[in-house]
């Protein structure tokens, strides 16, 4: 575990070397989604797996998650994206990165490669878009709904009794962090790109979706408004395809690497389950609009197309 202070906020970031010691074949950046999520979902899922394919791997905790500092304000998109340039920066990571990008990671990877262009090799997004007016709207209404239900007893019971222990103290924590911060004004206040910086993003994207999903209903619109894009359907998943397929989400991302010019190393490419915990075991946790409140309209998981 390491910490860093990036513009006076102490961030909580791991660094997973290639596995065989070998000079990394890429460097690959995970970024994780809002509320309930953190760098531990893809500690569990696909962390290990590509380090022990000799890729060097970089996970976070994004403000207000995980083991990174909580600050009160400062939770517009445009502060994430800047906190991953900042990381980059810190880091001093010259080469271009691979993004891969959870739910809300996704549209914080979509804004660094409007804002760094040059920086980002591509972008796996899962379960995500970029940032929009549509996508604001929806936000505001989930976020709201969270911080209204999220700190009372009885909803909290309902996700005890739906999803169990664990996820109910993850809504719990999710609760707690729209009470002690502007994170449910401030997301969908942000700043928004235009059509057009959208599809100037001129890098290789691959956008993964569950079958089951309302977002994968916007599959087609985002493969016609990003230039390079293609777009795949997990068969049978929801909204948290990388905590209940991480065997699938192992194998795309690989694939995509290879594509992309990335010489993987032998190992690690059939998948690794770290410590021999299975896709349900340790810290794996859900994404924040994935039955973490009791029946209110799909809007919860919808797309906003």
């Amino acid at each position: 575990m390491s910490f860093l202070d990036l513009g006076g906020l102490r961030r909580h970031v791991q660094r997973l070397a290639p596995q065989d010691g070998g000079p990394p074949a890429a460097t690959v950046v995970l970024v994780h989604g809002l509320l309930t999520d953190s760098l531990a979902s893809y500690y569990f899922t696909l962390g290990p797996a590509l380090a022990a394919a000799g890729v060097e791997v970089l996970m976070y905790d994004q403000r207000g998650h995980g083991r990174t500092a909580r600050p009160a304000t400062g939770y517009r998109l445009e502060h994430f994206v800047d906190d991953l340039a900042a990381l980059l920066d810190a880091l001093e990571v010259a080469a271009p990165v691979h993004l891969v990008g959870n739910s809300f990671g996704g549209t914080v990877a979509f804004g660094l490669a409007v804002r760094r262009p040059a920086q980002v090799a591509s972008i796996l997004a899962i379960e995500s878009e970029p940032a929009s007016r549509a996508w604001a709207a929806k936000l505001a209404g989930i976020l709201d709904r969270a911080e209204r239900q999220l700190v009372r007893e009885s909803t909290l019971a309902w996700v005890a009794q739906q999803r169990g222990a664990h996820t109910a103290r993850l809504a719990r924590s999710a609760g707690r962090l729209l009470a002690q911060t502007s994170l449910a004004r401030e997301v969908p206040a942000s700043r928004l790109p235009t059509e057009s910086e959208l599809r100037s993003i001129g890098c290789p994207v691959l956008a993964v979706y569950g079958t089951e999903s309302d977002l994968a209903e916007q599959a087609a619109w985002l493969a016609g408004l990003l230039p390079d894009c293609r777009t795949t359907l997990v068969p049978g998943q929801e909204h948290s395809v990388l905590v209940e397929a991480p065997a699938k989400v192992r194998a795309l991302t690989l694939s995509w690497l290879r594509e992309h010019g990335v010489e993987l190393r032998a190992v690690g490419l059939h998948g690794v389950e770290p410590h021999g915990l299975g896709q349900h075991g340790g810290a794996v946790q859900r994404t924040p609009s994935d039955g973490l409140l009791p029946p209110g309209g799909r809007e919860l998981e919808g797309s906003t197309r």
